[in-house]
């Protein structure tokens, strides 16, 4: 059935084939059951101080990532994708929109749905197209890192590497702290074992070394296995604060981060698998953006952040994964580790911290092809990258790089020159700062 459906022999792969690729692309992706919802969260603040539930998004995460995977799949039966809710926005969700702004996790799950469907009608009409090109790439790989640097500080801060300080802000943390140098040591371990090419490092670094904080009694083992938490958020989203001004640039922030990475992971994916035309084009990208965009949608109904293409879809696409079939696998494994609850809820902060800050370096290595030749390129990105972490705010960073480089083209006679959704963007950026 399958064999037919996706047609192996036109895409010279086969069953076999497509299996190894979902499981080695779920290997490099797994991270994000524990991840997403120790972020949410609220570094296991919980909802008493009005952060998300761990247990309701464990769940929701794990569902979300399955419905999004076989709508890939069957959807966009080219595309060896998997999807998940992506890092950055979920941080920016819980430390700037639940925790910074003060709106209530249901409100806003009702941002990421208004964002998601926009979404969806973004790629339905050539705006899709036309914002693409329009924004300048260094700026795109400025926000890029300095969503990296946002996650880097939220990650050595729950590490304990990083801690607040009166008169300089941050000073160095208790490096004598047992757990931080397990911390630490997991952020090394990560590094290494990618380093030697081993499959499914993050996934091996947090639990290496969580079963030693277990062993040594540093930490305590709550279970591998119990019934899934129930999912409290399922259809939870309020809209009731769509409309407000607030809101307004969360969901501009929401659909910026998460349709910028979408084409940046697509246009990743589709060189490493061949579906790049000789004339630049990329096969297919209309049904692999559709569906993205309606697992967002169906992310958001079940009680998730932003689910979006992950770049770590390559490494499934190396091993030969050349069609949906691989999504699907992606899906089925995900949903096999829907009992693992008891195991999220054991790991230690410190080690969930390490892997968040490897997931930081992921985002930020790739600023070497910013224009730095050309400072009018390159000022504006350093200022998104600087300003993220400083303000502990993605869309203050993408609002301050947007509206500086639209002044820096008006001083130096660019105007004319200058795709005018970058005129758009500034105006709002700068309307955002008067009414959030």
């Amino acid at each position: 059935m399958f064999e037919k459906y996706f047609d192996y022999k036109k895409n010279k792969t086969n069953y076999k084939t497509e299996v190894l690729a979902g499981t080695t692309t779920f290997l490099t992706m797994a991270y994000i059951m524990f991840l997403n919802p120790f972020i949410l969260s609220g570094e296991f603040a919980g909802p008493a101080k009005g952060f998300f539930d761990f247990g309701a998004v464990f769940t929701a995460t794990i569902v979300a990532t399955a419905i999004a995977c076989f709508i890939m799949g069957f959807y966009g039966k080219t595309w060896p994708i998997g999807l998940a809710p992506g890092m950055g926005i979920n941080a920016f969700v819980a430390f700037g929109v639940v925790g910074g702004m003060g709106y209530t996790p249901q409100q806003a799950l009702g941002g990421v749905l208004v964002a998601g469907i926009l979404f969806l009608l973004i790629s339905l009409t050539p705006i899709r197209a036309w914002l693409i090109n329009s924004i300048p790439k260094s700026l795109k790989l400025g926000i890029g890192a300095g969503i990296g640097l946002f996650l880097a500080i939220i990650g050595l801060e729950i590490m304990g590497v990083v801690a607040d300080h009166p008169v300089t802000l941050v000073t160095i943390g208790d490096m004598k702290n047992p757990l931080v140098l397990l911390g630490c040591f997991a952020f090394v371990s990560m590094i290494v074992l990618e380093k030697l090419k081993i499959k499914g490092n993050i996934i091996i670094g947090i639990l290496f070394f969580s079963i030693i904080a277990w062993a040594s009694g540093l930490a305590k083992f709550n279970g591998l296995v119990s019934a899934p938490p129930s999912m409290s958020y399922l259809f939870a989203f309020d809209l009731g604060a769509v409309l407000t001004a607030g809101m307004s640039t969360v969901i501009f922030t929401l659909l910026f981060i998460d349709f910028f990475d979408t084409a940046g992971t697509l246009t990743s994916v589709a060189n490493v698998a061949g579906k790049v035309g000789s004339d630049g084009k990329i096969k297919d990208i209309d049904k692999a953006m559709m569906a993205d965009s309606v697992g967002t949608v169906a992310g958001a109904l079940m009680g998730t952040t932003t689910v979006t293409s992950y770049v770590e879809s390559g490494a499934g696409v190396k091993e030969g994964g050349r069609t949906g079939m691989t999504s699907v696998v992606i899906g089925v494994l995900f949903l096999a580790c829907l009992f693992l609850s008891p195991l999220a809820t054991s790991l230690p902060k410190e080690i969930d911290g390490a892997a968040l800050l490897y997931v930081s370096v992921l985002f930020v290595r790739n600023i070497t092809d910013i224009k730095w030749d050309d400072i009018a390129e390159s000022a504006p990105a350093v200022l998104a990258m600087i300003a993220m972490p400083l303000t502990y705010s993605i869309s203050n960073g993408i609002a301050l790089s947007f509206i500086a480089y639209a002044l820096i083209k008006i001083f130096t006679g660019k105007f004319s020159s200058t795709s005018p959704a970058i005129w758009v963007i500034a105006a709002l950026s700068v309307a955002s700062f008067y009414v959030a």
